[in-house]
């Protein structure tokens, strides 16, 4: 996989402790049925339309447990497949193979459907200028693949981290509004104590609070669960003095009228908290089976 957010070491991590969950007892299954040196090819198997993502991720997963496996990947993460689509192969030690093939699979079916809901949301605001992006609803541990997905759907990452940039949300607002501070107080003092150049967003729930996180000059204005009038309303107001982010309540049926209102992004947390799996098998060959 080529991704220059996720390093060598943590791409490992994440693939030992899925490993180590399914393998660490062996497998009895295979060790009681399979000669030891039956050898085959086995093919990864799209089932249905989609986007392919993970696929690296799989290949990897065969050769961290059998290093000796022959792996090629026949499409590439990003692309759109359909039924009968034949993702990759793999050559070598047959229990080895199988030993290997749920958490291979586990990874690819999952980003794959990550990868293909989010081209659903990308493909109905094709022609506006609305970016879909993500949030941090992300499986805990598999938050940079996830968000990798989400971009070979065509989609775009939000923060990756708390430390990614400043999120000014309802919670901080009450907080401090119960000091006695203003939103522009808010955004003040984050602007004196966050790292000099980082983005500073604001949370708001209406028209009153989207002029008062203007005046005091967020950069972006997240539109927490407004009406599409609402929003047309906020756009107006703010005239490209800050960017806006739309969120909540957001699904396929209603985001082009989202995105037509003029907001310059809509996050959806559904990308990869509600996405369905995709279908994708591997099959061994049976033609190709031989004990050395």
């Amino acid at each position: 996989m080529s991704t220059a957010d996720l390093t060598d070491k943590q791409f490992d991590t994440i693939i030992d402790l899925a490993l180590a969950e399914d393998t660490d007892h062996g497998d009895i299954t295979s060790e009681a049925l399979l000669p030891p040196d039956l050898t085959g090819k086995a093919s990864v198997l799209v089932k249905e339309m989609g986007v392919l993502a993970g696929i690296g991720v799989a290949g990897r997963i065969f050769l961290c447990l059998d290093p000796s496996l022959e792996i090629e990947i026949l499409i590439k993460d990003g692309t759109p497949v359909k039924s009968g689509d034949i993702a990759a192969t793999i050559v070598g030690n047959v229990s080895s193979i199988l030993k290997a093939e749920r958490v291979a699979l586990n990874f690819l079916q999952r980003l794959s459907g990550i990868a293909s809901l989010t081209a659903h949301y990308v493909a109905e605001i094709k022609g506006l200028k609305t970016r879909i992006v993500d949030t941090r609803k992300t499986t805990p541990g598999m938050r940079l693949l996830e968000k990798y997905a989400v971009r070979m759907g065509g989609g775009h990452n939000h923060r990756l981290h708390l430390g990614d940039a400043v999120l000014i949300k309802d919670n901080h607002i009450a907080a401090l509004r119960a000091m006695g501070m203003n939103l522009e107080d808010i955004v003040a003092k984050a602007r004196q104590n966050a790292p000099a150049g980082i983005t500073i967003e604001v949370e708001v729930t209406n028209t009153r609070e989207a002029q008062e996180a203007k005046k005091a000059g967020a950069d972006i204005i997240m539109l927490d669960n407004m009406t599409v009038n609402e929003m047309r309303q906020v756009v107006n107001l703010v005239s490209g003095q800050a960017k806006l982010e739309a969120s909540g309540g957001i699904t396929l049926a209603n985001i082009r009228q989202v995105a037509m209102t003029g907001v310059d992004i809509i996050s959806i947390g559904a990308l990869t908290h509600s996405f369905r799996a995709l279908d994708i098998s591997l099959e061994m060959e049976s033609q190709t089976l031989k004990l050395l």
